[in-house]
């Protein structure tokens, strides 16, 4: 996979390694904070570390995470996120039908995500730095054609102005960004 083409998790293991809520806190710190070791994050995700060895093993074997040698000594294995870029999901025709559960649980938890960004992070950093916190919400009027171009163009805006972990100026902070676009005509669900 070249760095600019987009890795689409079409395959059912990728899909499942991410779609469990400890390996993606692990990812989340890991890509945050740097390198770690089980126990470190065991001990910041209150998890025993045979618990965290074996999520970490996971998220190796399809190449979310990396060890990193020259730092790893006996038992004592020092794990760092790897640049994996543009990550898209696959539309639930592109999975048999019985993978398709795991994309929903994928987008499940990603919203639970979400939701604590917005109800708790958002204002705790608009409070504590508003010059970092950017917010748009617009309504627009697009073919699906214009939508499909617009994410296009949003992820090579996104490319232009993000740094890599180990290539970021000093005063670059990690941001969370989401665009959220979905149609504003649907009935609203029962509450």
């Amino acid at each position: 996979m070249k760095d600019d083409e987009p890795w689409v998790l079409d395959d059912p293991g990728k899909l499942k390694a991410l779609a469990h809520p400890m390996r993606r806190a692990m990812l989340r710190h890991l890509g945050l904070h740097g390198p770690a070791t089980s126990t470190t994050l065991g001990s910041l995700l209150d998890a025993k570390t045979g618990t965290t060895s074996y999520h970490l093993r996971q998220l190796e074997k399809y190449g979310f995470i990396e060890e990193i040698p020259e730092r790893s000594a006996g038992r004592e294995r020092w794990w760092r996120k790897t640049e994996t870029g543009d990550i898209r999901l696959p539309h639930p025709a592109q999975l048999a039908p019985e993978d398709r559960p795991v994309l929903a649980e994928f987008h499940r938890i990603g919203l639970e995500e979400d939701k604590g960004i917005l109800l708790e992070l958002l204002p705790a950093a608009y409070q504590a730095d508003p010059a970092w916190v950017k917010v748009s919400r617009a309504l627009g009027r697009m073919t699906l054609g214009e939508l499909e171009d617009f994410f296009e163009e949003y992820m090579l805006l996104l490319k232009k102005y993000s740094h890599r972990a180990a290539d970021a100026p000093e005063q670059a902070r990690p941001l969370h960004i989401r665009l959220l676009a979905l149609p504003a005509d649907l009935p609203a669900p029962d509450v």
